[in-house]
């Protein structure tokens, strides 16, 4: 039986504000997984999708890429994979009398959280040019549009095809498969946005864009530093592993601009103790000025080096190359510019010099925090300066460790999803399939804007993901977006992407990782790469929601028949029809994957090579493990502005909006608040509760207004504040973005708040 959603859409700028909370998880964990689990599945349908979650016998969780270990719980998922799964799962249904009765005007109007909340789309739909409702579309026809529109590009280089981290390793092998027999490498992807700052300064450094730890080596660490992230709500299942490392001994310095209530205690709700009491687990909370973290391991550094002893010599003559023109720079680093940088103590500092002395084996853990800066590349390059002179990498118990977002992005990138393929991949692709792939660059994601922008692109094409929301420069992106001849989008769910778009546009559902997949070939199961490198099967356990849906591979395959035709040469349809043949051809183009087949069929899956971690082999073009030497940098915030950080409430996952609660940092029934440090307000006359307007200012002089918000006094960092994305999108420079990766700017965002009139 259907189950309706919420009537209406809720106002999302009147929040109730209590304080921060300084526990996460714990007994309102569970009460809130189940009461969402219950609304959108019910009780017994609850029960049999959730005990698959992250089982080596069921289904990879579509939220984060959190590793599972080879001992698992029988509830291995945190609450937000619990919403991730359940709204997946769900018993409501958008069908074309949904699309009838709510024209193209009606949905542009929605709140992201409305949309979302409408249910599992069951029919194909089009939208015809001038238009202003979607109508269902076979997908014969739908897959004949597609044709007609490609097959009319002046250049295969005027289509993009963009791909979210919830693709599959199969799908995402067949879309840039696909693409390259088409004749183009445009395969912007969400790490554009996110990660891409790692791969960048990884791949340079150590030689492999990926981290170097296992779990294992993170519960075997002595010292954990986490910087730039917030597990509690973005990734709560590494909350478990962290409370190991310290049941083991492990000390834990969190790095941030903001107080987050997971780093300060875990109540784990697998055990009677984490309930009641939990685990206490920073030992040192370092609340740092954002953009500050270079600044901070590059003194690191140099105290390393002034200490005795400290630096593992004999690592970095064996192993690495510039160490000398590193240390030069370290040593020029000193106190005064670091204290500015990070507006921390001198002795909270000698305090983490300290418990890093100590350690014998130390991990560094990051996320976006880090990554979306302009000097991020260059900042996760000092991270990797800070463990070479340890010798902590290539070490049981130490290591780099980015901790990736969506549940297969990594995946996707190990499948070729990336607008700047090595020489290599491209060889053995052409190889295998009998063709010559590209060779040239394609673009990423803010060039794929700027394109759609310029009238350079016409066809955009997307595999998930809701890609107007996750883009900066709000305005921007969606005037680009409505520039296109034809936008697709392949969805589960309604999103803001869907009510922006081309002249044309198509919405092709397809199953979810929840969903049974059958093809004339029998049951199917895809693979998924986690944030550590192993790879595991993920077979769904329900019924589709609807007989009229595709999987991801099959609308791949289609879609080649249809605009490829008999000159490609390339068995799309036996790929439609069994996936072990994909896996056989992946075997054979991407190192690592030898055997496939047979691998996965074993429980857990397997581990990727990663010759760093396991022989100190640094594949780089220096054959060795690479110190840089880039200069400091951190943003400078003019006088009477505030440099704001973009993040998720408790409530979200990316752009995907669970609920209007962000119940650790106090916040209830809203999301247009902005946190502001209490004496930061107070010099800028900004009462608790007042509302402002969030004007951006960059070198363009085009003003970027988001109107509206409520001022929440929160113990941020001086002179930092934080709002949501992605209502904050709309204050990011399509141009602001991090030297070498090309990501947006999106966490160091300089802003004046203007009081406006409570809305």
């Amino acid at each position: 039986m259907a189950r309706k959603p919420p009537a209406g859409d809720p106002v999302q700028d009147a929040p109730q504000v209590a304080g921060p909370q300084h526990a996460a998880v714990g007994l309102s964990a569970i009460g809130h997984t189940l009461r969402v689990a219950q609304q959108q599945m019910g009780v017994g349908r609850a029960a049999r999708t959730l005990l698959k979650v992250n089982q080596k016998d069921g289904f990879d969780c579509p939220g984060c890429a959190w590793p599972e270990g080879d001992d698992r719980h029988v509830a291995e998922f945190c609450e937000n994979g619990a919403k991730a799964v359940a709204e997946e799962a769900t018993l409501r249904r958008v069908t074309p009398d949904f699309f009838a009765a709510h024209p193209l005007s009606d949905l542009a109007s929605r709140s992201g959280y409305w949309l979302g909340q409408q249910g599992r789309i069951t029919r194909p739909m089009y939208l015809a040019e001038g238009s202003d409702r979607y109508e269902p579309v076979s997908w014969e026809r739908a897959f004949a549009i597609l044709a007609e529109e490609l097959g009319a590009l002046d250049s295969p280089d005027e289509a993009l095809f963009y791909t979210s981290g919830r693709t599959s390793n199969e799908a995402a092998f067949l879309l840039q498969l696909f693409a390259r027999e088409f004749g183009t490498n445009n395969l912007p992807d969400c790490s554009n946005m996110c990660h891409e700052s790692s791969g960048s300064a990884l791949t340079e450094t150590i030689g492999i864009g990926k981290g170097s730890v296992s779990l294992e080596d993170l519960h075997q660490a002595d010292l954990i530093i986490v910087a730039g992230q917030n597990p509690g709500t973005n990734h709560p299942r590494m909350l478990s592993a962290l409370e190991k490392a310290k049941t083991s001994g492990a000390r834990i310095i969190s790095v941030n601009p903001l107080p987050e209530a997971g780093l300060e205690r875990f109540k784990n709700p697998q055990t009677a103790r984490g309930i009641l009491k939990g685990t206490a687990l920073t030992d040192l909370f370092l609340q740092i000025r954002i953009g500050g973290d270079q600044a901070l391991f590059r003194l690191l550094g140099k105290l390393i080096l002034e200490t005795e002893g400290a630096v593992d010599e004999e690592f970095v003559r064996e192993h690495t190359h510039g160490f000398e023109d590193f240390a030069a720079a370290a040593r020029a680093a000193d106190w005064d510019s670091t204290l500015a940088a990070t507006g921390l103590r001198r002795d909270e500092i000698e305090q983490a010099l300290g418990m890093v002395l100590a350690s014998r084996r130390t991990v560094v853990c990051w996320a976006m925090g880090l990554t979306q800066h302009k000097h991020s590349v260059a900042t996760i390059r000092e991270v990797v300066n800070f463990l070479l002179l340890r010798g902590d990498i290539g070490r049981p118990g130490s290591g780099v460790c980015p901790v990736r977002g969506h549940s297969n992005v990594q995946g996707d990138r190990t499948m070729g999803i990336f607008e700047r393929p090595s020489a290599a991949f491209l060889d053995a692709l052409g190889k295998e399939f009998g063709f010559a792939p590209p060779r040239h660059h394609g673009l990423d994601v803010v060039r794929s804007i700027e394109a759609l922008r310029d009238g350079k692109a016409k066809v955009f094409f997307a595999m998930g993901g809701n890609f107007v929301s996750a883009s900066p420069d709000t305005a921007v992106t969606e005037a680009a977006m409505r520039r296109a001849r034809l936008t697709v989008h392949v969805s589960t769910k309604l999103n803001r992407s869907h009510a922006v778009t081309g002249r044309r546009a198509l919405i092709l559902p397809t199953l979810g990782r929840t969903d049974k997949d059958v093809q004339a070939g029998g049951r199917q199961v895809v693979t998924v790469e986690d944030s550590m490198g192993m790879v595991h099967a993920s077979r769904g356990n329900l019924p589709p929601a609807s007989p009229h849906l595709l999987s991801e591979p099959a609308i791949v395959a289609r879609m080649a028949r249809a605009v490829l035709g008999p000159a490609s040469t390339t068995p799309w349809e036996e790929f439609e029809k069994d996936y072990g043949t994909i896996r056989d051809r992946i075997a054979r183009v991407v190192p690592g994957f030898e055997d496939f087949n047979a691998r996965i069929a074993r429980p857990g899956g397997f581990t990727l090579p990663h010759a760093p971690r396991d022989e100190r082999r640094f594949p780089t073009a220096t054959g060795k493990a690479n110190f840089t030497a880039a200069p400091v940098e951190y943003p400078e915030i003019p006088q009477g502005r505030l440099l704001l950080q973009t993040l998720r409430s408790h409530d979200q996952y990316n752009t995907t909006i669970y609920g209007l609660d962000d119940r650790y940092r106090g916040i209830k029934g809203g999301r247009r608040i902005v946190l502001v440090n209490p004496e930061d307000a107070r010099e800028l006359g900004l009462a608790d509760g007042s509302c402002t307007d969030l004007v951006g200012e960059w070198k363009d002089g085009v003003e970027r207004r988001a109107p509206g918000f409520r001022v929440v006094h929160y113990p941020t960092a001086r002179g930092c504040a934080a709002a949501y994305y992605p209502e904050t999108n709309v204050l990011v420079p399509l141009d602001s973005t991090a030297d070498t990766s090309n990501t947006p700017a999106s966490k160091s965002v300089i802003v004046r708040l203007e009081q406006s009139p409570t809305v």
